[in-house]
């Protein structure tokens, strides 16, 4: 039965390591290097960018000419087809729509305000995929250590199963310990099963950011942790996500967008002119007539009164956003700003506690317990305290990265 227990324990540990046949081992600045040039969210983004100031140029273009001619299919009265000859008829005539109040300017100017959103979306989307990189790189990095720390408690634990389940047979030893040792084995390897799908999610999420296949194992030290501590306002964060987050300043940019539009509404109701020439060789009030010419629409009933009081409630639309995201933003920033200080404060508290001691106590635990000199009581208490310790700092430390990111995101840049 030992036997068996611990060939499934050397599988699946063994599946756990062999992941290093195919690891990307990257730091947070590699990182960030790989999924700003890999990542095919940011690329599809790129090319947004780039249809929209196509878009510019396409609002500069001017409205082409149009050319028409008209000649004669068959001449009845003579008897001939194509009869455009010197007693035939035959008409061309060549027009040009004027574009009048300063319609494509402001078309142009639309244009610029799209590719700028454009451009803004793009910065984004690279702000929250920034976050969900960071915080996940982190998460993985805390699931490896508690995984290491699972995978070397449970070969202890199965050694001493091992031990016991000799002396239990030899009557040396109760089998009800044997039993209590077998459930803190089983419990400890549930724990770890947990934390394993934990684990292949949020590997899942970070081989997408990253466009990889490979199992990607983060590389970092206590010190990449430290430098999320810092000592910053909630005043001064405040004031820069009212100038960098990216929402508000795509809503601002919707805002510019709509008075651009307003303005350009009322630009329609102002009419363009046609201009056209052409000659009519015969049709005319005389032979080999050129002419001239000028067309525009009255604007007597249409004016385009719908559209600009349409853009009137869109613009109103717009700042009303405007407002309503700033409270938004402050008060999530409120928030993460007190989840974030609280977590500091644990993150401290916890440090302190924890050192080499604890591991140079389960070592001594576990060699009184083998000695005798601890009851199989004392050390699963001791045993699942200490794992109870490492799991909370490992959140306490997830926790830590992850809140210090969601202020950089809602910030719109990294102040921490």
């Amino acid at each position: 039965m030992s036997a068996l227990r611990f060939a499934c324990f050397f599988f699946i540990f063994s599946s756990f390591n062999s992941f290093g046949s195919d690891t990307l081992k990257i730091t947070l600045f590699r990182a960030d290097s790989i999924f700003l040039t890999n990542s095919y969210y940011l690329l599809a983004a790129g090319m947004n960018i780039e249809a929209q100031k196509a878009q510019i140029i396409q609002a500069k273009l001017y409205p082409n000419p149009i050319f028409t001619a008209d000649i004669n299919a068959y001449d009845f009265e003579n008897g001939k087809a194509l009869h455009v000859g010197e007693t035939g008829q035959k008409f061309f005539q060549f027009e040009q729509l004027i574009i009048l109040g300063g319609k494509r300017k402001a078309e142009i100017e639309m244009a610029k305000t799209n590719a700028a959103i454009a451009e803004l979306e793009f910065q984004d989307l690279t702000k929250r995929l920034k976050f969900q990189l960071h915080s996940d790189l982190f998460a993985i990095g805390q699931q490896e250590f508690l995984l290491r720390k699972y995978n070397q408690q449970l070969a202890l634990l199965d050694s001493l199963l091992s031990a016991y389940q000799v002396q239990v047979d030899k009557g040396n030893i109760s089998l009800r310990e044997l039993v209590r040792l077998k459930g803190a084995y089983l419990k400890l390897n549930n724990d770890r099963a947990e934390l394993f799908r934990d684990y292949f999610e949020t590997q899942s999420n970070l081989q997408k950011i990253l466009q990889t296949s490979s199992v990607v194992s983060f590389e970092f030290s206590e010190d990449d942790i430290v430098h999320y501590v810092k000592a910053v306002s909630l005043d001064e964060l405040k004031s820069t996500a009212f100038e960098n987050h990216p929402g508000l300043l795509l809503t601002k940019q919707d805002n510019l967008w709509a008075q651009q539009y307003f303005r350009y509404q009322k630009k329609m109701a102002i009419p363009d002119i046609n201009l056209f020439t052409n000659y009519d060789q015969r049709s005319g009030a005389f032979n080999n007539q050129v002419n001239a010419g000028i067309s525009i629409p009255l604007p007597m009933w249409n004016r385009n009164q719908g559209n600009i009081k349409a853009t009137q409630f869109r613009l109103q639309e717009t700042e009303y956003q405007i407002l309503s995201l700033q409270n938004e933003v402050s008060s999530k920033i409120q928030n993460a700003y007190a989840l974030y200080n609280q977590t500091v404060a644990e993150y401290q508290k916890a440090v302190s506690m924890y050192n080499q001691d604890f591991d140079v106590t389960i070592r001594g635990m576990t060699d009184n317990f083998q000695k005798r000199n601890v009851s199989i009581i004392e050390f699963i208490d001791f045993f699942e305290a200490y794992n109870e310790v490492l799991t909370e700092l490992a959140r306490i430390k997830t926790q830590l990265v992850s809140s210090a990111e969601e202020l950089n995101l809602l910030a719109g840049r990294d102040v921490y």
